[in-house]
Parts: structure tokens; C-alpha cells; sequence
């Protein structure tokens, strides 16, 4: 028997140091090849470890929210012949180097049962969770949705993932319980005197350091319009009924992408990066859309490149297969970096205002609220329309609020005549 050390991975741009999330697997487990071992945390992204090896594992090499260097021991992994000695060469994969390692002995005794892959394990049913009333829990407004549906009080459940969040195993492994355990029996008025310390690690520490920094370093101010989209909505609606089963349903989020894109040719200073360090603006001619998405991880800010030359199919179908690949952890670092511009919408849940964070370095947000129906005077008549407010941030040191004004006023008036769109 030997043993295989794998290092913590050299992800790549000049990163020499990572932060360790979680271990997905414990002293003493069997892994098998391909199983991922850990995940680690960068700047940007989340990346999986996987295991170049078959073995069982006889050490870790940190705890969860430990940072550390590239190169470090991450594991060591007890396996048949001599394991290896030397560096492994690890990128987004850990890809074994060893000096000319022994062919694998097939052996015919027992065979070694192997472990399945350290998926999300199956979460087990508990006991309801004694929340406050006005707690709000953790979770994802997919999650939030699912437990609406199934009528299930979130704030009853316990959460399996990141700093308690809840996830949709969650929710099926509280309904196992059966009605009696779901009607929260328990006294709500009862005292409680417990606390839960959760440590503030991995993608979450990533979101608190960047809106620290963003309103630390950027001179925020924000716009509020009020839009009516009622002429959008029934444009939307006819495609989809035209188009939908061929091309795909269409929201209102390609027709966004598509007015920013359109009225930032005439405001080409919202569409730019500022190197505050450097004192340097550079303007962009390609628009490169972040599009705020929540994943059970936290908030993941996946890029649609170059929606200048993306018509709305192409730009819906880029927003789903990125949100897709947020939301399962599978988004890679280029599709996670690179925007010039950001997009953020909580859909149904958007309220009536908001004040969106920056995501810097870029120096403007765009931020959608909710539709709602609401009386309107027009010529005369009182009729109900479609009301949307658009809640915009921008960065002070570059955008003046004059301009922040126009654009906003200009993506205004392409929504409510949806036609000018697409005359060039």
C-alpha cells in the first residue's frame, strides 16, 4: 500500500491562494476516481476537486473556511502500490503526475466495494425547526416557490446546505414526515433562548467581501422609473404563442437585455469598467450583460457575451443555460467574469423598489421590480395597465446623474414601444 497526496490545485491567473468550502468526503471513506473530494472557493467561482485515484482517505489537510496556499497538502489517500511522491499537477481537474506509477493489479479476491460519487447526500428527515415567526430562513426563491406549492412553512425546516440555506431535499425530506409533524404544533409564543453561530465561509464570504468593497470604494446613487410594459407584455405573449413551441418561451428578460444594449449605443460611458486604482475608464463597444442569478450557494453573476448580436431567442436561450449552469454549480470561471454591465431581477418576489449593489468594476446595475396591474390616466381615461419600476445603480465618480437619467429614460421608452426595438 502507498500513499497519494493531492495539493490544493493551481487554478490559474496568478491565484496563490484559495479558500476551502466544504470536504465531501471524511477520514476513513473509500473514494473511487472522478469522486470530487472537496470544493474550493477562488475570487469568482466555486471549482470541484475531484480524485485522480481509487484509495481510502487517511487525511485532510484543512477545515472548512481555512485559506490556503496553492500547493498545500489538500488530502492523502491510501491506495494500492506506491501512491506517489511528487507534485500533483492540478488545474480545474486534479490530473495525477507521479513518476511512472505502477499499472492498476487487478486482484481476485473480495472485490473492493466502491462508495457512490459524494453527491448531496440524502437529507434525513428532522424534526421541525422552532424559528420566530418573522425569521426569515435561507433559501433560494425556487426553493421559496417549491415550499409555497406544497404549502410548507420555510421557517419549520432545517437546511442542509451553506450557512443553513435550505434546499429542495430539504423540502422533501421535511414532507416524508407526514402531515402530523408538518402542522407546527409546537407553541409559537413559547420562549427561546437558543442561538446558532454560522461561519460566514466560502461563496458567502465572497458576496460579503464584494458588496463590502463595492460600497466602500464606489460613490453609489440610484434612479427609480416607472415603466409601463403593458404593450411589451402583449407582445411577448403573441411570440410565445407564435413561436414558443419552436423557439422557446421568451420573458421579459431577453427584451431588457435587448433596450440596454440598444440605448447604450448613445450612452457608451454606462457601458465601462473603472480601474480606481489606476484612475482609468475603459469604455467597451461589445456589451457583456451580467445576469444576477441565485444559486443554493449564493448569488452567482453569469456573463451573456456580446448581447449586441444576440436576437431575443439567442439572448433567452444564453440566460437560461447560464442561470442553469449557476444554479448546479457548473458554471465555469470565464462564464462567471467579463461583464460590462448587470442585470438583476427577483421576478415575482422584485417589490416595488430596490436599491441594487454595483458589481464593480463596472458603474452601472440595472435593477427590475415587479409587474403590477394598476389604474392609469390615459387621454382622459382612467384604464389598468402593466406597471414595472426599473431601480438602477450607478457609480457617481463616472456616471453623471444627467446621463444615469437619459439612459434609463431611453431603455423607457423602448420597452413601452416594444417596435422600436428592432428598427435600426
Amino acid at each position: 500500500m502507498g500513499t497519494h497526496v493531492i495539493k490544493m490545485p493551481d487554478i490559474g491567473e496568478g491565484i496563490a491562494e484559495v479558500e476551502l468550502s466544504v470536504w465531501h468526503v471524511k477520514v476513513g471513506d473509500l473514494v473511487v476516481e472522478d469522486q470530487v473530494l472537496a470544493d474550493v472557493m477562488t475570487d469568482k467561482a466555486m471549482v470541484d476537486i475531484p480524485s485522480p485515484v481509487h484509495g481510502k482517505v487517511i487525511s485532510l489537510g484543512g477545515e472548512p473556511g481555512e485559506v490556503m496556499a496553492v500547493g498545500s497538502i489538500l488530502i492523502s489517500i491510501e491506495v494500492e502500490g506506491a501512491g506517489n511522491t511528487r507534485e500533483s499537477a492540478l488545474s480545474a481537474v486534479v490530473e495525477e503526475v507521479a513518476p511512472a506509477p505502477a499499472p492498476k493489479v487487478e486482484t481476485k479476491a473480495a472485490p473492493v466495494v466502491e462508495p457512490k460519487p459524494a453527491a448531496k447526500p440524502v437529507v434525513a428527515a428532522q424534526a421541525p425547526v422552532a424559528r420566530e415567526v418573522d425569521e426569515r430562513p435561507l433559501a433560494s426563491p425556487a426553493v421559496r416557490k417549491h415550499a409555497l406549492d406544497a404549502g410548507i412553512q420555510l421557517r419549520l425546516v432545517q437546511g442542509s446546505g451553506p450557512a443553513g440555506r435550505i434546499l429542495h431535499e430539504d423540502l422533501d425530506a421535511y414532507l416524508l414526515q407526514g402531515p402530523a409533524k408538518n402542522t407546527g404544533a409546537s407553541n409559537p409564543y413559547a420562549e427561546r433562548n437558543d442561538e446558532q453561530q454560522i461561519p460566514v465561509i466560502g461563496m458567502r464570504r465572497k458576496i460579503a467581501q464584494r458588496m463590502q468593497d463595492a460600497t466602500r470604494r464606489a460613490a453609489h446613487f440610484s434612479y427609480v422609473e416607472e415603466i409601463d410594459v403593458t404593450a411589451l407584455d402583449e407582445l411577448r405573449v403573441h411570440l410565445n404563442e407564435k413561436h414558443g413551441a419552436t423557439r422557446g418561451k421568451l420573458t421579459l428578460l431577453p427584451f431588457l437585455v435587448r433596450a440596454m444594449v440598444v440605448a447604450l449605443r448613445d450612452y457608451p460611458q454606462i457601458n465601462a469598467r473603472y480601474d480606481d486604482e489606476a484612475q482609468v475608464i475603459t469604455r467597451l463597444g461589445a456589451v457583456h450583460v451580467g445576469v444576477a442569478t441565485q444559486s443554493d450557494v449564493g448569488l452567482m453573476v453569469p456573463v451573456v457575451r456580446h448581447a449586441e448580436a444576440r436576437n431575443l431567442w439567442g439572448t433567452a436561450e444564453e440566460i437560461n443555460r447560464l442561470a442553469n449552469a449557476a444554479r448546479t454549480g457548473k458554471a465555469s470561471r470565464d462564464e462567471l467574469s467579463g461583464s460590462s454591465i448587470t442585470l438583476t431581477s427577483l421576478g415575482a418576489l422584485g417589490g416595488i423598489v430596490s436599491t441594487p449593489v454595483l458589481n464593480l468594476p463596472e458603474v452601472a446595475i440595472v435593477g427590475v421590480n415587479r409587474i403590477v396591474e394598476r389604474p392609469m390616466a390615459i387621454k382622459g381615461q382612467i384604464v389598468i395597465r402593466k406597471m414595472m419600476n426599473l431601480s438602477s445603480s450607478f457609480d457617481h465618480r463616472v456616471v453623471d446623474g444627467m446621463d444615469a437619467a437619459q439612459f434609463i429614460q431611453a431603455i423607457r421608452g423602448l420597452l413601452e414601444q416594444p417596435a422600436s426595438l428592432f428598427l435600426e
